[in-house]
């Protein structure tokens, strides 16, 4: 069987005119090109080359070989080069598993930024509150909060946020302020749906955690629905200070009870284990990461920089 790099060696040794010019361009001995020539016509049953102590001169045979497969020898190298100099450009697509509600907080024209910088990247987003199986969904990276179990991920920590309780002021007008966390009993609490009768917060204060259980007349499974409850006049929530400051900031909910909450929620940037991460997702990592602490979504921690396997 023809080798097809001897293919390549002959149209380089033509064009450099001699065995030792075309090894060197290609990085091997020149007797190391010389045989390879032999072999090659040995391959072919035909003499390519007429060989002198001065020069090298095609047979009639090696000029219509020449002719035939130069221009393609010289496309496939022009193909290599342009691959190995796209690889040094983030390019392709990141699947990017997020929050549904992350684009409530996280503003699109961050996004827009990105891929004004970054052309020749494609994202594409699957927001959902339930968490998904990287390798089965084909997802590159995800955006979680708290602990990160599967050991097979890479989890980089973005930073921290806080959760607190919050609610409407017209809420409030109508139910009254609680002054104590005993107080919530007798509100509307909006939660996850409860595993057991009754919904249980575990909020940080002056001292220490308290398990609280709460109750209310409304619940879901998607922080996205209780938020949107609690600005309704639904009851009190507990949620992350990345989801409700802008509203707190514009009137729209206040804080309740605002020494109690949830301390050191860790958000992170998992994705699948890889020798060797895509350009445009170690990009879009890196633009995440910046922009969420520049935008004080997150307060940066000292291990939100490091990358390492789990």
């Amino acid at each position: 069987m023809v080798d097809l790099n001897d293919i390549a060696l002959f149209v380089q040794v033509v064009k450099a005119g001699s065995f030792a010019e075309a090894a060197r361009r290609a990085g091997i001995p020149s007797n190391t090109a010389s045989r390879r020539l032999r072999q090659l016509e040995e391959s072919l049953g035909i003499r390519l080359l007429h060989r002198s102590t001065r020069r090298l001169t095609l047979t009639d045979a090696g000029d219509a070989l020449y002719k035939r497969s130069a221009d393609q020898v010289d496309a496939l190298a022009e193909a290599a080069l342009d691959l190995a100099q796209g690889s040094q450009v983030p390019s392709g697509k990141v699947r990017v598993a997020a929050p549904a509600d992350f684009f409530n907080w996280f503003e699109l024209g961050w996004i827009r930024e990105f891929l004004a910088t970054y052309p020749k990247v494609r994202l594409e987003f699957a927001l959902s509150d339930a968490r998904a199986d990287l390798v089965a969904a084909g997802i590159d990276v995800a955006i979680r909060a708290g602990e990160v179990a599967e050991r097979s991920l890479v989890a980089r920590r973005v930073g921290s946020n806080k959760a607190y309780l919050v609610a409407s002021p017209a809420y409030l007008a109508a139910r009254g302020v609680p002054q104590s966390l005993e107080d919530l009993s007798t509100h509307d609490c909006i939660a996850t749906p409860p595993a057991f009768g009754k919904a249980t917060w575990h909020l940080d204060g002056p001292d220490g955690t308290t398990a609280i259980d709460v109750q209310g007349r409304f619940h879901a499974n998607s922080a996205l629905a209780l938020l949107k409850a609690c600005i309704a006049d639904m009851g009190i929530a507990l949620l992350p200070d990345v989801m409700t400051a802008r509203y707190v900031n514009d009137g729209q909910l206040v804080r309740v009870l605002p020494g109690y909450g949830i301390d050191g929620l860790d958000l992170f940037l998992v994705y699948p284990s890889r020798r060797q991460t895509p350009r445009a997702l170690t990009a879009f990592i890196e633009f995440i990461m910046t922009r969420m602490v520049t935008a004080g979504l997150v307060q940066a921690t000292a291990a939100s920089t490091p990358d390492k396997d789990r």
